[in-house]
């Protein structure tokens, strides 16, 4: 097997900063892989009492994804497209989380989040090129100060753990996905 039949694996021996973005890479491509091809029936399956979906699962991470390499880095609001689906974050911060996909078709919800994914690479890169892992961030704790850059991928790592477990369950009650890994080779169908 190459490389390319596996290109979200991390490096087998790379830096911190290569193995931490490798470790969430990975982790986005598990996710995707859990919620790739469904039709808006798939991705409204729920299982039990809970009100998560795959869909919801797919507006909440992009939420997230803009709104952790704008706001909590830089202070600068996500802008579009979370204004034209009237998300106004300082004053409605439980939007992101409710996980209502109403009004947005199956395109929609992977294109939202394939386009936020895409955003926060280009944004990360840069500041990472600017001041790397141990820069201060926008983001500050009463009386603990600032904290940095490295501890935003962290989260956003833990945030994906938390989300692509939940997207394991939901993909097996959808049709019976299962597995830890996408197979050799795979690529996105839907979204695309």
């Amino acid at each position: 097997m190459s490389d390319d039949d596996y290109w979200w694996e991390p490096p087998t021996a790379g830096t911190e900063t290569e193995h931490l973005l490798g470790a969430l890479d990975r982790l986005r491509t598990t996710f995707r892989w859990k919620a790739d091809d469904l039709d808006a029936a798939g991705l409204a399956v729920r299982v039990g009492a809970s009100a998560l979906t795959i869909g919801g699962l797919l507006k909440h991470l992009a939420a997230c994804e803009d709104f952790m390499f704008t706001a909590k880095m830089s202070g600068q609001l996500p802008g579009e497209p979370w204004d034209s689906l009237g998300w106004k974050p300082f004053e409605d911060e439980g939007w992101a989380f409710t996980f209502d996909t109403t009004g947005l078709a199956p395109a929609q919800l992977y294109a939202l989040w394939d386009g936020a994914v895409e955003r926060s690479r280009t944004r990360l890169a840069a500041a990472l090129a600017a001041g790397g892992l141990d820069q201060e961030v926008h983001l500050a704790w009463p009386d603990r100060g600032h904290l940095n850059l490295r501890r935003l991928v962290f989260d956003l790592v833990e945030e994906y753990g938390r989300h692509t477990g939940h997207a394991d369950l939901l993909r097996e009650a959808v049709d019976g996905r299962v597995g830890e890994d996408p197979p050799a080779g795979w690529h996105p169908v839907s979204g695309r």
